[in-house]
């Protein structure tokens, strides 16, 4: 089975809130409640159905992987590349935001554009975000840390953080015009 928690998924262990259950599991020792989220029944071997390579929280994730899909995507910006979830699976918009903040890229960037140093540096900066959010997020305290992500001031610049609707896919996307480069 696999759960996909979209923009606004999620779910509660033992617990139950007053909202429409997608899918609830029950066990000897407690349940969980899944909501808002998409629901796949995947049948045979799981290998044959999920890339691992692409899981940025996975131990087998692979980087020159990554770098060599978006290799076969130049003329994508690189603010839907990362949110491919065949190429940095587990990314979402809030780690999109803030990695390209904390690389100083601008997401209307054509990926091809990027140079060699500064791709790596996005594709590592996807996983340890990845881990980073997870932590924020069990601790309670992940807005806490947000750098770009709904923020009005650059942090860096003190100056606007704009709000637009980026890409083929239009997630929102913060950015500061100012330090973030749109290569070209």
């Amino acid at each position: 089975m696999r759960i996909h928690f979209l923009l606004f998924g999620a779910y509660l262990i033992n617990e139950k809130k007053n909202a429409k259950i997608r899918l609830n599991l029950t066990f000897p020792n407690g349940k969980i409640n899944f909501y808002t989220c998409s629901v796949k029944i995947l049948e045979g071997d799981i290998n044959s159905h999920y890339d691992w390579t692409a899981d940025v929280m996975n131990d087998g994730w692979n980087p020159k992987k990554a770098k060599e899909k978006l290799a076969e995507i130049p003329g994508k910006l690189i603010c839907d590349a990362l949110l491919e979830q065949d190429i940095f699976s587990g990314v979402g918009n809030i780690i999109k935001n803030e990695v390209l903040y904390r690389t100083f890229v601008h997401p209307n960037t054509v990926t091809g554009k990027i140079p060699d140093k500064k791709l790596s540096e996005i594709i590592a900066e996807a996983r340890q975000y990845s881990f980073d959010f997870l932590r924020w997020k069990q601790n309670d305290e992940l807005k806490k840390h947000w750098l770009a992500h709904t923020k009005k001031t650059c942090k860096r610049c003190d100056l606007p953080i704009k709000k637009k609707y980026t890409g083929v896919k239009k997630r929102r996307s913060f950015f500061c015009d100012n330090c973030q480069e749109l290569y070209s």
